[in-house]
């Protein structure tokens, strides 16, 4: 039994006859699994088991600051040399994540975001026609000053499905590379639409087109972000 102290970004390249019997238990801070084409794997938490053989991950990485450990029981290990410190703490096998289906997942996964993310971007639409619908009903003429344009209802659908669809875009990426896609995502995505809020501000229309407008910006945002955040977890 070892234990394998991996400091805040540290990476241990995977050996693959030193990892063929052993099992593994995080037992403090967190560890991303490194996948056979270098794409980044799962991250596993405290408490977290995995066995290695088989499954073409090609090294342990820590994604975090702080450190984190493994306890590498090897029931036939005598002899053999592992990867890390030694320890003489026992530990338990708790679960067995089996990970030869890891890059199936992950496709999975992607197919089921974009999916979701279509579903709310076709209700990001409706809504925000629909409130601007109601917002000309009640009297806003949503007159761009530049040009004395009028916005029609069909355009904020159009703007709406085009930013919606960005973000779905910034949602895989995220899904695909980061180890806390739901986390950077929601910063991200509140983070663009308060700079969206600022071009209503200056644009010099009147206060109930722009008050409409800081409205049809949060409507879809209100849609979208929970939605995809809640499938990124």
């Amino acid at each position: 039994m070892r234990t394998l102290a991996l400091r805040g970004g540290a990476r241990v390249a995977v050996v693959a006859a030193e990892w063929r019997d052993a099992f593994g238990v995080v037992t403090s801070g967190r560890v991303q699994l490194e996948l056979r084409d270098g794409e980044p794997g799962p991250v596993l938490g405290r408490d977290a088991g995995f066995w290695l053989r088989g499954t073409g991950v090609r090294a342990l990485r820590n994604p975090g600051r702080r450190t984190a450990r493994v306890r590498i029981v090897t029931p036939r290990a005598q002899g053999r040399h592992m990867p890390g410190n030694t320890s003489r703490t026992p530990v338990t096998e708790r679960r067995r994540n089996d990970m030869n289906d890891t890059g199936a997942g992950r496709t999975r996964r992607l197919r089921g975001l974009a999916g979701t993310g279509f579903a709310a971007t076709l209700a990001a639409m409706v809504a925000t026609t629909l409130a601007a619908a109601l917002a000309q009903a009640a009297g806003v003429d949503f007159e761009v000053p530049d040009g004395g344009e009028t916005i029609p209802p069909a355009g904020f659908a159009v703007v709406t499905g085009f930013f919606s669809i960005v973000g779905v875009v910034i949602a895989a990426a995220l899904l695909r590379w980061s180890a806390r896609p739901a986390e950077r995502f929601v910063w991200t995505a509140v983070s663009l639409t308060a700079i969206s809020l600022v071009p209503p501000v200056i644009s010099g229309a009147s206060t109930a087109t722009t008050v409409a407008l800081l409205g049809l910006h949060l409507v879809p945002a209100t849609v979208m972000i929970p939605i995809l955040a809640r499938s990124l977890r």
